[in-house]
Formats: structure tokens, sequence, C-alpha cells
């Protein structure tokens, strides 16, 4: 702490401590109280703040309705948000109110710890005061309302504040327009675009991008176009991240011809496409098999004095290897590996393309000349390899990967950890299965239902029934919950080993949980329990 915190802390302290002794003599004096709380909270010493209100409000000093408007707004600034209450359920017996912007201020406030008891609250009384919240405050509890998918409530606020005579502005508008479209209710989303517009409110780039956002994501494509069309034909200036926003909204939906007019229009607006525009519709080509469209977009890029970047070419290659033209994606790795734009993603998809090809032997040799071009495997890259090796049955060439990646500080995740444990139980590796599955619950990734009956299964075909049975037990009460494969698996089991009782108990919780017995075992178990009761 420097001296200069050291002096005002001494000082704030000496106030505190000469408090009691001024009291007397400050009783009178509310302009001097004032400054104390004032200095408390610049220094941050709010319960010393909160000390010296309360015995000024005890004492003889005149307070008025501004001293609680000013000290309600310093609890609400610091999230006091129960003694704020506390001060305030103190002002109607004095005949004293909040002032609007406090309301808003309040509220807003509020908001961000989604107090809407509280809010609602507020809003009541101000009604009753005849007092109306600030935009900024209606704005900010009607985003929280969108966000929170209360639209209906949204509305009625809406409504309440009209009829409050406060006018909404565009970001109102903006805001209500993408609640509504999050929940598909385009229609009144549109309503509420044109009541702006016959307002004389001028859309602007966020009201814009959250229309056209909204009803291509509802399959609305031709109303979106109109309305951006209109929009830009009435002279609102978008910005460059909403027409790449909007481009990528129709390409989303295959409306190619519309994203590729959007970009014409971009130079009228005063926008030119850059880096993200081209990458947009290099993504939307190369995965549409459109190649050579692709090609002279990237001829065009540079042409543009626009660099394509490791994404841009990591497009390309994606595309190459889709239509299965392998020679060209090796080739282009060169060209990256000249730029210095070569990662791991890059090999991953020719590698994923050489596996799903059966050809696993040149995906491994490219696996491994990633090693000396300085490209670090990512789990991906070992996931992608480990379940082709598996596929192929070279089991103990996958662990020495396993093994590889684990070397590199990389754990895999729950894909592969599921993969991993299914191949060493069906390889008799139920011990290191066991220990993976293990290692799985310390990382913290919590197995799904398919993790968990894959060791099942190999547990029971290990004749493992008690781990088996512990394995159950500790699905049923700590999740993910037994399916159908999980009571197949488990009954069959203990059926087989003739731990009847057992089996009826797990059949009867299977039966509660809507599950139905395989027949085989079914008929196999009451056969067995016949065979046991008969004399």
């Amino acid at each position: 702490m420097n001296s200069g915190s050291r002096s005002a802390e001494s000082y704030c302290v000496f106030l505190s401590n000469s408090w009691l002794d001024m009291n007397s003599r400050l009783a009178n004096h509310r302009s001097t109280c004032r400054a104390l709380i004032s200095r408390f909270v610049k220094a941050g010493y709010i319960d010393q703040a909160i000390e010296t209100f309360d015995q000024m409000i005890n004492s003889d000093c005149s307070v008025f309705s501004i001293d609680y408007n000013r000290f309600i707004g310093v609890l609400v600034k610091h999230s006091r948000f129960d003694l704020a209450m506390h001060y305030y359920d103190t002002m109607p017996p004095q005949g004293f109110s909040l002032i609007s912007f406090t309301y808003s201020r309040f509220i807003s406030a509020l908001c961000q710890v989604k107090n809407f008891g509280l809010i609602e609250r507020l809003l009541e009384d101000m009604e009753k005061l005849g007092s109306v919240p600030d935009i900024w405050a209606y704005n900010i509890y009607l985003n929280l309302l969108c966000q929170e998918m209360e639209i209906d409530v949204a509305l009625r606020i809406f409504q309440l504040m009209v009829r409050n005579g406060r006018e909404a502005d565009v970001v109102t508008y903006t805001i209500l327009i993408s609640g509504l479209c999050r929940v598909g209710r385009f229609e009144v989303a549109f309503e509420f675009w044109n009541a702006m517009v016959k307002k004389g409110l001028r859309p602007d780039n966020k009201a814009c991008r959250a229309m056209v956002l909204g009803l291509c994501d509802g399959g609305k494509v031709d109303l979106a176009y109109d309305i951006m069309a209109g929009a830009i034909k009435d002279g609102v200036q978008l910005s460059i991240s909403g027409f790449n926003t909007m481009i990528h909204g129709f390409c989303k939906l295959g409306q190619i011809e519309k994203a590729e007019a959007i970009k014409s229009s971009m130079g009228k607006n005063g926008c030119e496409p850059d880096l993200v525009t081209y990458n947009i519709f290099l993504h939307y080509y190369c995965d549409q098999l459109m190649l050579k469209k692709a090609e002279k977009l990237m001829e065009k890029m540079e042409a543009s004095k626009i660099e394509p970047d490791q994404y841009s070419y990591n497009q390309f290659v994606k595309g190459l290897c889709k239509a299965n033209r392998l020679d060209k994606a090796y080739l282009l790795l060169d060209v990256m590996a000249t730029r210095g734009l070569l990662n791991a993603v890059s090999y991953n998809t020719v590698i994923k393309k050489l596996c799903s090809g059966r050809n696993t032997e040149r995906a491994v040799k490219l696996f491994e000349e990633m090693g000396w071009k300085g490209i670090s495997p990512n789990v991906v890259t070992f996931t992608i390899l480990m379940d082709s090796l598996f596929k192929k049955g070279d089991t103990d060439k996958a662990m020495m990967l396993y093994d590889q990646m684990t070397g590199m500080s990389l754990f895999p995740d729950l894909i592969l950890c599921t993969t991993l444990i299914d191949q060493l139980c069906k390889t008799s590796q139920i011990d290191r299965a066991c220990s993976l599955f293990k290692e799985m619950l310390e990382k913290q990734i919590r197995p799904d239902v398919i993790a968990c009956n894959s060791l099942l299964n190999g547990l029971c075909k290990a004749s493992k029934i008690n781990e088996g049975m512990l394995l159950y037990e500790e699905m049923d009460k700590q999740g993910p919950s037994p399916d159908e494969v999980t009571f197949k698996l488990i009954v069959g089991a203990l059926v087989k080993h003739k731990q009847l009782s057992f089996a009826c108990r797990i059949w009867d919780q299977m039966m509660e949980k809507g599950f139905t017995l395989d027949r085989v075992i079914s008929e196999r178990l009451i056969a067995m329990l016949q065979s046991k009761d008969t004399p």
C-alpha cells in the first residue's frame, strides 16, 4: 500500500472514530453529514458510510428525500440490495419517495442479479406514484426478459411503458424484435419492425441484423432479404459485421444468390468485403463442392490484397478432401507450409479422409510427417487415428498412440474414452479399461450411458459380476441412468451365473422404469425360477 492510500485510510478511520464525539455538534448540520458520508463512499468504506447515515437519520439532523435518494443510489451501486430495500421501506411513512432516476438505477442493478420479484414491486410502486422509469432502465429490463425467454412478460412491460408515456426508441424495438425472432414469433416481430418504421425511427445496423438474422434462422429468407434490401435502399449504414452476419445467414440456408447479391451491394453502402466475408463464401463453396468458384475466390482475395488466412486454406483443404481430390490437398498442404499456415486442423482433415477410405497406413505416415514439420497433434488427431486402427483390429498400435498422447499431457475426450474402453473390453484388457474409467472420473469427464455400458459389458463377459453390480448401482444412484441395454447386460449376466434373486430384483426395477427385458433372457429366467420351485 502506498503512502497516499495509507493517509486516506487513516483519515477515514479518524473520521469514523470521531463521529460519535462530533454527533451532538453535527446534529443540525446536514451538509456536514453529507460530506462525511461522501468521503467514506469515495474511500470505499461503505460500512462506515452506512453507520454514519444511520446515526444521521436517528439524530436531530434534518433529513430530506434527496438524502435517501443519494444513499440508496450508493447502496444499489455496491449491490447492497437488502439494505437499500430497508431504507426504501422507511421512506413512505416520512412522506419521501425515490425520484425516477434512482428508481431506474435500482431496477437496472436488480436486472444484473435477475431479481424479478423486486423489479416488479418497484414498477408497481412507481405506477402508484405516477413515476416512470427512464427508457434505458426499461430497455435493460426488456433485454433481460428476452434473454430469459419471458417474451409475454416483455410485451406486457412494453405496453405498460407506452401507456405511461415513455416513448420506445430504436434500442427498445431491436431488443423486442430479436427476442420475438428467437422464440419463432416472426409475425409479431415484423409488426414491431413496421411500427418502428411508421414512428419515423430509422432502423440501425443492430435492428436490421436482429430482424434479418431472426427471420433467416426461422426459414423466412425471402422476407429477410426484402427487409435487408429495403434498409439499404433507405440509406441505413450497415457495418461490415452486419453485412457479414447476414451473408452468413443466407449461406447457411443455401440462398447463395441472395448472399452474393448482398456482397455486390456492399460497395454502394460504403463497405468493402473483408477477410471474414470471403471466408464465409469459401466455407459455402467448399462445402457444396463448388471448388472452381472457391479457387477463383482465393485468387480474387490475393488480387484485392486480402491474404487468405489459416481458416481460408483449411476450408479449401476440406473441400478438396470431400471431393476426393487428395492429390491436390497434399499440394495445398505444401503451399500452407511455405506460408506458415499449417496447423493440426489441416492435417486432421486429410487424415480423417484417408481413414474413412481405409488408407490407415498413409494416414499414420501423414501423422508422422506432422512431427518432423513441427505441428503438434491434438486430441482430435489421435481420436481419428485410434478409431481407424481399432476398426482395423490393430489394437496394439492404437494403444501405442494412446500412450504417446498421454505422454504429451493430452487426455482423451468422452468419445475417445468410450471407444478405448469398448476396445479394451473386447480384447479382454478389463483391468486397463477399469483404470481408464477411473481416470475419466478423476479428470472430471463424466461418462455417459454408452461408456458405462461398454465397461459393464466387459465386466459381465469376464465374469466380474460383483464389479458389474457395483457399476450398475452407481449408475442408478449417481447417473447416468441405466437404459435398456444396461438392464439386459446385468440381468443376463446374473441369470448366467444363477444369481436369480438379484436378477429378479433388477428385473422389477427395470419394469418400474418402463423397460422390457429381452425375450430370450426373460424366458430363461422364468424357466430357471420354475425349475428351482419344482420338487
